[in-house]
């Protein structure tokens, strides 16, 4: 009788160390699990970028100045033809929370004139965000004829909660431009980098 009570703590006491280990074991794999998922999101950012490089989805800095209308090299035609106005509807599309437009809907210039529009963006959120521009044209034949010397949709931009920007593009349209196509639309879709593709806007080609 005396043996059965005096082994009675000493099974508790093996069941309570147990469960402590348990315990620590399981609070061990949480916090490993934490850190890896931390350290998987903070290495979105850079993984994403390089995926799309290597991929070719999405890199829009990169393809945009491969296409036929971004002057990546700043070698363009400067005689200026007077004889013709070309009239350049300026859109914006924000696909978000923020604000984006154009400081004026349009300009009218002669082919092989350098010309400066300037574009207005602001975050409305209450937080910091990275965003980038996709451009199109229309209609679509005018992209081989809108070299951009300058653009934001060049690159990536973080904007801190409620910052406003004013980003300019400089562009010249080529003389060689059809002699048919009098109007060009530029419009440019903002986007926040991580987020889903947007669609075009409509309207673009």
């Amino acid at each position: 009788m005396s043996t059965t009570i005096a082994s009675k703590p000493s099974v508790d006491s093996r069941r309570v160390f147990s469960l402590r280990r348990a315990n620590l074991d399981m609070v061990g794999k949480l916090t490993v699990i934490a850190a890896l998922m931390f350290g998987f999101g903070y290495a979105m950012v850079p993984m994403y970028k390089h995926i799309c490089e290597a991929l070719g989805i999405n890199v829009l800095s990169l393809s945009e100045q491969q296409t036929p209308g971004a002057l990546a090299s700043g070698k363009f035609n400067t005689q200026v033809d007077l004889s013709r106005t070309i009239t350049i509807e300026l859109d914006a599309n924000a696909r978000g929370p923020w604000d984006f437009k154009p400081e004026t809907h349009s300009v009218r210039v002669h082919p092989g004139e350098i010309t400066t529009v300037m574009y207005e963006f602001r975050n409305m959120q209450n937080r910091a965000m990275t965003a980038q521009a996709i451009p199109s044209y229309a209609p679509k034949q005018a992209t081989a004829y809108f070299n951009k010397l300058e653009c934001f949709c060049f690159r990536q931009y973080t904007l801190k909660p409620g910052e406003s920007k004013r980003w300019p593009v400089v562009f010249v349209i080529d003389p060689k431009l059809p002699k048919d196509v009098a109007n060009v639309t530029l419009s440019y879709t903002f986007f926040e980098v991580g987020g889903t593709m947007p669609m075009a806007p409509k309207g673009s080609i």
